[in-house]
């Protein structure tokens, strides 16, 4: 039998010697990490390795963030000053105000059970033992985990019944790069109220990290309000771990920002437990909008529900990645997830990619995904009674978007979210 040897080829060598240049926005955002501490070093390494991800990258295909980021902006410095004006501000709460990455806010409580402090450690990138992020490496919570300065820790005790919502107001006050971290804690039976709404002027690139640890029997609820500027990008990540018997509902919601990617990382670790996350997009002109989340049933009898809308017009751009990861022992796994999406122009775009991944026999789990336009029939049927086209359309998306809403506990921000959901259908004209 003849011995046949592989084929070299000139390209194949060429190839695998090739190192890709760095862009600006990389050679920028390593020139600014030439003083950070030992402590910090680790996380930073790990974001010059791999750099911006890339479309090669999968969890990136759809936001490449290497082609889509031109530039990254100076680091930020102490002094800046919030606007007088904060969304939900006629909201009762507990206000945390946190201004270009870092809090300003007076840190003492007066809500019984909760308590609010500053730590100077190094921020999990990743590598702890039970980090919820991805084992391989996420490039945007390395960043973050390498640039932030201090990690705002809020701790609600055990049994504690947290009277009004901790309102996490994030503001970035120049086009600079902003990096905050918090750590929401809630022991055993207690139950509180998280919303953290994000404000940035044009120019600017924040990316903050929320993780949230929800004790046995402990229920957290969650929401996310991104309103910078549609000249901004914003990058947040949300990573929860949830005990047994817990509940946590987390929303989503987006007007704002020329880039903006929101990934969720989740994960059972207590039996019998329930989440339930929800989102939805108003997007406009040539926004890019990206979310995406794993949710990891790591033990048995636990629950998950997922739904998006998406309302695109002009040329947008949407994405929704999601994936329900069910382990060996994870029997008894209720999981569901939607993505669903209106165009209103021809020139929008939506990408979705919702994902099963079971190693588990005694499942009910189930994904969906749509992508289309008004319903000519309904939209005719409003029309003939009357309304005109813009307002008939309106009614149309306020339903549609309303389903995303519906899931939102909090009773004054769900009216909140509604009013802007009508303020942005009416601006459409």
């Amino acid at each position: 039998m003849p011995i046949t040897s592989p084929t070299w080829r000139r390209e194949d060598h060429l190839m695998a010697s090739v190192t890709p240049l760095k862009t600006s926005a990389e050679l920028a955002i390593i020139a600014q990490g030439a003083g950070l501490s030992a402590a910090r070093q680790p996380a930073f390494a790990r974001f010059t390795d791999a750099g911006l991800p890339h479309r090669r990258v999968e969890a990136y295909h759809y936001t490449d963030l290497r082609s889509l980021l031109k530039d990254a902006p100076p680091l930020a410095q102490a002094g800046g000053t919030a606007p007088s004006d904060a969304v939900f501000g006629e909201l009762e709460a507990l206000l945390i105000t946190v201004v270009d990455g870092r809090p300003v806010s007076d840190l003492s409580s007066d809500l019984a059970g909760v308590t609010i402090r500053l730590q100077s450690d190094a921020p999990d990138d990743g590598l702890a033992a039970d980090s919820v992020f991805p084992e391989s490496g996420d490039p945007v919570v390395a960043l973050n985990a390498a640039f932030v300065d201090q990690t705002l820790h809020i701790a609600v005790a055990a049994g504690a019944v947290v009277a009004k919502p901790i309102h996490l107001r994030f503001v970035t006050t120049a086009a600079v790069s902003a990096h905050a971290r918090v750590v929401v804690s809630v022991a055993d039976g207690a139950k509180a109220t998280v919303i953290e709404t994000h404000e940035g002027v044009a120019g600017s690139l924040a990316n903050g990290v929320v993780e949230f640890v929800v004790g046995n029997d402990a229920q957290l609820d969650h929401m996310r309000i991104n309103l910078v500027d549609h000249g901004a990008t914003l990058l947040t990540t949300l990573g929860g771990r949830m005990g047994a018997r817990s509940v946590v509902t987390s929303g989503n919601f987006v007007t704002g920002s020329a880039l903006s990617r929101h990934q969720v990382f989740l994960r059972f670790e207590g039996e019998g437990s329930t989440a339930t996350i929800s989102g939805a997009s108003l997007l406009k002109d040539r926004q890019h909008v990206d979310t995406t989340l794993v949710v990891d049933h790591a033990v048995p009898e636990c629950v998950s529900r997922e739904h998006f809308a998406h309302v695109l017009d002009g040329e947008a751009t949407g994405v929704f990645q999601g994936k329900i990861i069910v382990r060996p022992h994870a029997q008894k796994t209720d999981g569901k997830m939607m993505s669903r999406a209106v165009l209103l122009h021809d020139g929008a775009t939506m990408n979705n990619k919702p994902e099963l991944e079971i190693f588990a026999d005694d499942v009910q789990c189930g994904h969906g995904a749509t992508v289309g336009a008004l319903d000519d029939d309904l939209l005719f049927y409003l029309r003939a009674r009357g309304l005109p086209k813009a307002e008939a359309e309106a009614l149309m998306l306020q339903a549609f978007v309303g389903e995303a809403l519906e899931m939102i506990p909090h009773e004054g921000v769900r009216e909140t979210l509604e009013a802007m959901t009508e303020t942005w259908l009416k601006a459409r004209g």
